[in-house]
This record gives C-alpha cells, structure tokens and sequence, in this order.
C-alpha cells in the first residue's frame, strides 16, 4: 500500500515535533530545519553541475548529515521521543575540514575577496554557502532564544559553509574558469 503524503494536519497552520509537540509553522524551531532542507535541495543541484564524481560523493554524504541534522532540529528536546534520532559525530565536521584542505592543495593563494559567479557550478556553490549561513543564524537564534540545540550541529552548519566556499573555488578551478576580484570603488 502506498503510503498517502498528504496528512491534512497542517492544514491550520500547525506541525508536530519529533515527540508529538504542535507548533506554529511560523516556529523558530521549523523555520530552522526548513532552512536546512532548503539548503539540502541546493546541494543537490550543486552535484548536479559538478563534474568530479569525489565532490559528488562528498555531497552526497553531506546530504545524509543533513538529514540528520534536521532531525536533530525537528526533536522536541523536551519529550522522550520513541524514535532513534541519528546523531553527528566530531567525525564528520572533521571530514569537512579534511575535504577543506584536500581543496585548498590545489587552489592558488587567495590575494582579493572573490565575486560568486563565472560558471553555474561555482554560482550554486555560492548560493548553497549562502543558505548554510541563513541556517547558521537561525541556530544561534535558537540558542539565544535558549532553545536546545546540539553544539555539533551548529560546528557542523558552520564548516560546512567554509566547506561551500571552498568547493566554489575548486569548482571553478578544475572547470578553469577565472575567479572574479571584487575590486571595491575608490
């Protein structure tokens, strides 16, 4: 049997939390793990326009952390929730910055801010970077709102969007597309 992806219970404006917790779809907490699943599409249209099948395989495994991550976000930290959530380790941020520095290996020096732009793989890279710091606002705007949230995923957001930079960089190297200077007005 199919399973029917149309529930009607959010037809008020209202979504559950892993743990059975209704909120607003206007909550903090939804606007957070949305941005992350925004963020996930953009990944994956990023591995569309990559060429090296490494990068895509890297982004793939993101992909996963991310799904995890939302999930991490989506929990009611004050329910005892029957479900497994998957969790990070200090494995995978550490896995981002080894694929950070495998990059940067073969990246020149970087002697001026860049602009995004100048092929479609590195313009997606850009704009995924920008949505990881979207994500990564709204998780430091959940701490100060004293909403739990785990220390790795906020790590996590954050090296990933170094990651992003980086693998604009790459992109645009091996694609041997010229970076663009921002050369500021004098």
């Amino acid at each position: 049997m199919a399973m029917k992806i149309y529930t009607k219970t959010g037809d008020k404006g209202k979504t559950s939390l892993i743990g059975g917790t209704k909120v607003p779809k206007s909550h903090l907490r939804i606007e957070t793990y949305g941005t992350v699943d925004e963020l996930n599409s953009w990944l994956g249209l990023v591995g569309d326009y990559v060429e090296e099948d490494a990068v895509r395989q890297q982004l793939r495994e993101i992909q996963d952390r991310l799904f995890t991550v939302g999930a991490s976000l989506a929990t009611d930290p004050d329910k005892d929730s029957k479900m497994k959530v998957p969790d990070l380790h200090e494995a995978d941020v550490q896995l981002l910055e080894n694929h950070i520095d495998a990059m940067n290996t073969v990246l020149p020096e970087m002697k001026f801010f860049v602009l995004p732009g100048g092929h479609k793989a590195v313009s997606h890279c850009h704009v995924a970077r920008c949505v990881c710091r979207r994500a990564e606002r709204l998780c430091v705007n959940m701490q100060e709102q004293d909403m739990y949230i785990e220390p790795l995923v906020l790590q996590y957001i954050n090296r990933l969007s170094d990651y992003l930079f980086v693998l604009a960089r790459y992109a645009g190297h091996r694609l041997q597309v010229e970076e663009i200077p921002w050369r500021p007005r004098k």
